[in-house]
């Protein structure tokens, strides 16, 4: 249960801190979110719990090729709030693009025979 509870404090911190630094630098605080941190955070907990390197190499490939779809948010994101709608609807619409994103993206997947 430590180790859960000092995985979750670590993550926090991280997260915390990339927001705090935003409200200072806005390009810095860009610069620290777009750091894979959730997927250097996952792949070493992964290998501290596991010493398997080869599920991390499998996990890593797997991230790359998933972060293609969730760029569609960045994408949406912007577009949308510089043509004036609301930060919420704005962030709900940007969602529901990233996850139209992962449906394609699945379905590829499944039509090549890759396992989700």
């Amino acid at each position: 249960m430590t180790h859960f509870l000092v995985k979750v404090l670590i993550t926090a911190l991280l997260v915390a801190g990339a927001s705090e630094l935003g409200k200072r630098s806005a390009s810095l605080g860009a610069i620290l979110a777009s750091l894979p941190l959730a997927s250097i955070l996952v792949l070493s907990w992964l290998y501290l719990d596991l010493k398997d390197t080869a599920k991390v190499s499998q996990m890593s490939w797997g991230i790359f090729w998933a972060v293609l779809p969730s760029l569609l948010f960045f994408l949406v994101l912007p577009f949308l709030l510089k043509r004036g709608w609301s930060y919420w609807p704005a962030l709900g619409a940007s969602c529901a693009a990233m996850f139209m994103g992962y449906t394609v993206y699945a379905a590829l997947l499944r039509r090549l025979g890759a396992a989700l």
